[in-house]
């Protein structure tokens, strides 16, 4: 296989756009000229957190703050009890928030562990495992709702490189699923464990790779009708603002997802050949298309299905998902809450659900009042967004306000 790094020539176009464009040369392309990707790196300028009204969401349903002053919250888990965990990456710890009084907001939070770069949490009746980069542990949960000693079941995940960020989850069937990303943006990676979904016994025991080819899936989750598998896959950077799409797969055992050879519908990874004499044709056939997908780049998170019962009827058997937004699109993608809806066990649409982090300024320039990553459902129904860039949580409800704000 022969592949040459891009050649980049670099302009500045505003203060919060600079454009890439890069020129991959393929092994066996056209007269052998050079396939031409035009890229961009845009990132919005911070603007100042949100007013809870500024969010956008369908008619009847209304925004407030749960929790604030967070520093940078990631993954959402919800105890039966109630009780809200949500972990946070760099300073590596898990926070306990509580709503005792049930007036809609938070009491202020209590740390309940720390490892570093602790990110994945799931929460499973008493029992709550967690994920580093490197690591699962699981622990009890307290009657108050704090955690005892962690005790380490995992210890080798593979090495992260650019996708250290762990999530995981106990399946239906009992098992314990954890999602693993590349190390890279598409490459060839020597660890077969890198860019997967791996199954272990809930004591860590009997790791086995569940589906492959699946470049970061970082939100993933279960039909309650079906107990079928859902998970939305990052693409690939660098080809272009309008490929790859952000993918919604059916995720089964045994099988694979394309990366890093084939996106969409089987469409070729110019920058990357399959190994041996496998075409990207070959691969193609190989390997699982997505089922829906969405805009390129918009980075989907954490990923829930709706069990609440507070909710219209029409979102009741279908997920939400956090897009954290592109950096690598222009126009930018993501910066919004979007719902799968399902009809009868079967994905049929993706949507915005919660919009208005995203900003157009009146001088052209694109700023960011918000960045969704983990959604939750409440055990009051409702919908919790956490949200990296202002350290808050956002409780999404529907009917009246009840007096909140």
């Amino acid at each position: 296989m022969r592949r040459t790094l891009p050649n980049l020539s670099v302009f500045v176009a505003l203060p919060a756009l600079v454009g890439l464009v890069g020129h991959v040369a393929l092994a066996g392309g056209q007269q052998g000229q050079p396939k031409q990707f035009v890229s961009h790196v845009v990132k919005p300028v911070e603007l100042p957190p949100p007013e809870p009204l500024a969010i956008k969401v369908p008619d009847g349903f209304h925004v407030t703050r749960f929790a604030t002053g967070l520093g940078k919250p990631r993954m959402l888990a919800v105890a039966a009890d109630g009780s809200v965990y949500v972990t946070r990456r760099e300073p590596g710890d898990v926070l306990l928030l509580r709503d005792r009084n049930g007036d809609g907001k938070a009491e202020p939070p209590v740390t309940v562990a720390h490892r570093p770069h602790l990110h994945g949490i799931a929460v499973d009746g008493e029992t709550v495992y967690l994920a580093t980069a490197k690591e699962v542990f699981t622990t009890m949960r307290r009657p108050d709702g704090t955690f005892g000693e962690l005790r380490r079941i995992i210890h080798d995940l593979p090495e992260a490189g650019q996708h250290l960020d762990r999530t995981l989850a106990i399946g239906p069937d009992r098992m314990l699923y954890i999602s693993v990303g590349s190390t890279c943006n598409a490459c060839d990676e020597t660890n077969q464990e890198n860019a997967t979904i791996l199954r272990a016994r809930p004591s860590g025991e009997s790791r086995t790779i569940f589906a492959s080819g699946l470049r970061n899936t970082i939100g993933f989750g279960w039909d309650p009708s079906t107990k079928q598998l859902w998970g939305f896959d990052h693409g690939i950077d660098w080809l272009g603002d309008e490929d790859p799409p952000e993918e919604l797969n059916k995720i089964e055992i045994g099988q694979q997802y394309g990366w890093p050879y084939v996106y969409a519908d089987g469409k070729p990874n110019p920058q990357d050949e399959p190994p041996g004499k496998i075409s990207h044709a070959q691969w193609a056939r190989m390997s699982r298309s997505p089922v829906l997908t969405y805009t390129p780049h918009a980075a989907p998170m954490q990923m829930a299905f709706y069990q609440g019962t507070t909710f219209p009827d029409r979102y009741r058997s279908g997920a939400f998902v956090a897009m954290h937004g592109s950096w690598n699109r222009t126009p930018p993608s993501g910066y919004e809450v979007a719902f799968v809806r399902f009809e009868q066990g079967k994905p049929v649409a993706i949507e915005p659900f919660a919009t208005g982090f995203l900003v157009k300024q009146g001088d052209g320039t694109w700023g960011m009042n918000g960045r969704p990553v983990g959604v939750a459902v409440a055990q009051t129904g409702d919908l919790l967004v956490a949200d990296d860039l202002n350290g808050a949580v956002y409780a999404i409800s529907y009917g009246p306000k009840g007096g909140r704000s």
